[in-house]
């Protein structure tokens, strides 16, 4: 399977959160079809484990995305999470979270995944 690259210059959604006070930014580069292609999340405690770690989460998130793994696929895979830190957010869409990939998840769900129509076969 190939990969498909961003264009150099794309569109991208920044988006800033706090789950328990830990804030941070995800942003979404967007493939030309405003489809997301990477992700990059930056934590308030730059230098942290927890920081390393998200963009090690993200490195591979985005590469899984270039390779065609699809979103709804990774978000099911991601989505439920649980570590600290988790708890209650500023976003009132998202008002509580099991970890920040749980966050990352559902906030990617709800800006780019097409919820089921009513009565839809969900098979």
């Amino acid at each position: 399977m190939s990969r498909r690259s961003l264009d150099a210059t794309r569109a991208s959604v920044t988006h800033k959160f706090a789950i328990q006070g830990h804030e941070g930014y995800l942003t979404v580069g967007l493939f030309d079809d405003g489809n997301p292609g990477e992700l990059f999340v930056k934590m308030s405690k730059e230098g942290s484990t927890l920081s390393g770690l998200m963009q090690a989460f993200c490195r591979a998130f985005s590469l899984a995305l270039q390779y065609g793994l699809p979103l709804d696929e990774a978000v099911e895979r991601f989505r439920d999470m649980r570590f600290e830190p988790m708890g209650h957010t500023n976003n009132p869409e998202i008002p509580e979270v099991k970890s920040i990939i749980d966050y990352v998840a559902c906030y990617l769900e709800s800006q780019f995944l097409k919820p089921a129509a009513p009565g839809a076969d969900a098979s």
